[in-house]
């Protein structure tokens, strides 16, 4: 799970709603973008559900369903990127809890925040097609607990999917991430 990505590549994701296509730059943010690669063509984010997606901000997924999955992965951090580009529109960066924090997790943004580019979100990639899909997700549940009505992330870390399917049933998922040749 350590394999250099190209320099350009192409990930699709077939999801509840339909497909979307992220194209991944390796030289916006290396780290980022050999991460992204291997957890894609690994099948990491298959059955992965959008979990966090706030109207006007952005929309992210990134914790296995797989509770044993996220276990693995929980610490599992990749060395910050210099920030290359702008957090706008469709572009892709990972979630971070603070400096040295980026594991798995990662959003779209649904429009310009370009505050975030101060706080060290490193954008790896964009949206090229599909994003009619992302603005489509179900965002009825809003923030995360405990500031919102979304799905707790610990528990989603110790429950997996059965806690989502449960209490949030109306959550858009990936069926299936690929890479594309």
């Amino acid at each position: 799970m350590n394999e250099k990505a190209p320099a350009v590549y192409k990930a699709k994701f077939d999801t509840s709603k339909g497909i979307f296509v992220i194209e991944v730059h390796r030289d916006w943010s290396p780290n980022g973008a050999d991460r992204f690669y291997n957890l894609v063509k690994n099948g990491y984010y298959n059955d992965v559900r959008f979990f966090r997606v706030i109207d006007g901000f952005m929309v992210q997924f990134g914790i296995s369903g797989n509770p044993d999955l996220s276990a693995v992965w929980r610490e599992a951090r990749i060395p910050d990127d210099k920030v290359k580009e702008s957090n706008q529109r469709g572009y892709v960066s990972f979630a971070t809890a603070g400096p040295g924090t980026r594991t798995t997790q990662v959003f779209i943004n649904f429009g310009d925040n370009a505050g975030l580019d101060g706080q060290g979100f490193s954008p790896f990639g964009q949206v090229v097609s599909g994003m009619d899909v992302v603005d489509a997700l179900y965002n009825g549940y809003g923030e995360g607990a405990p500031r919102g009505r979304g799905p707790d992330q610990g528990r989603m870390q110790m429950e997996g999917n059965a806690y989502l399917m449960t209490d949030f049933p109306k959550l858009d998922y990936v069926k299936k991430a690929t890479i594309e040749q």
